[in-house]
């Protein structure tokens, strides 16, 4: 029997630092899905790409600030507090260890979706949980732009109704339609180092500005306040 617990959706990132685009999306993706639970999970060690340029406490103290304005949110820290390189597939296992039946998501934009043949041991994501994509108008999901073996998977897990992932433990592929967030966690970062504060007018919450300044973070330019 599937356990009487909401689906439990988690999205990962290096958040460094958060920004609206993480916050926004996440809080769409869970209202469209409600009631579940989802979680934001630091990763500490990214496989895919350079390490962070913030510490692991820091960026989760701007998590926490973060999730004050959208109190729905949860962080789920497991990855910081694990060693080695910070695999999706190694989270998930240890998440189904504790939830033998919960309905279990993953929340990826298009893009991540689509390179998810190069993710560590990225087929034995389906049985472990669901993928929930995040697709923005104009995203390309044709599955032209998908690797055969992708491909394959779309074509078997797709349910057309986003609320099938409540019907089984993992397995099933959906897409929920989200609003446009163009803002860039590299950009931001860009903005610091120029002391470019006017740039970053509603990109991230006041209270992760605040404490990026207050800790001097991503060689912010010395004549910023």
């Amino acid at each position: 029997m599937i356990e009487h617990l909401p689906p439990l959706i988690l999205l990962g990132g290096t958040f460094d630092p958060v920004h609206y685009g993480h916050l926004r999306v996440a809080d769409e993706v869970r209202r469209a899905l409600a009631p579940v639970e989802l979680r934001l999970v630091p990763a500490k060690d990214p496989p895919h790409r350079d390490a962070p340029a913030a510490s692991a406490a820091d960026r989760v103290r701007m998590l926490e600030l973060a999730v004050a304005e959208f109190p729905q949110l949860r962080i789920d820290c497991q990855e910081i507090e694990r060693t080695g390189k910070s695999y999706t597939v190694l989270t998930l296992e240890a998440l189904r260890a504790r939830f033998a039946q919960r309905p279990l998501a993953l929340l990826v934009g298009a893009d991540a979706f689509l390179g998810l043949p190069q993710w560590h041991r990225w087929r034995a994501i389906f049985p472990l949980a669901h993928i929930v994509v995040a697709n923005r108008p104009g995203a390309g999901l044709g599955t032209a732009a998908m690797q055969p073996q992708l491909r394959e998977e779309w074509e078997q897990r797709l349910a057309a109704d986003p609320h099938a992932l409540r019907e089984r433990p993992a397995g099933t592929i959906v897409v929920v339609p989200v609003a446009p967030q163009p803002i860039s966690a590299t950009a931001i970062r860009g903005a610091l180092r120029r002391g470019a504060r006017d740039e970053l007018a509603g990109l991230l919450p006041p209270a992760v500005l605040a404490y990026i300044e207050t800790h001097r973070l991503y060689g912010i330019h010395p004549d910023a306040p």
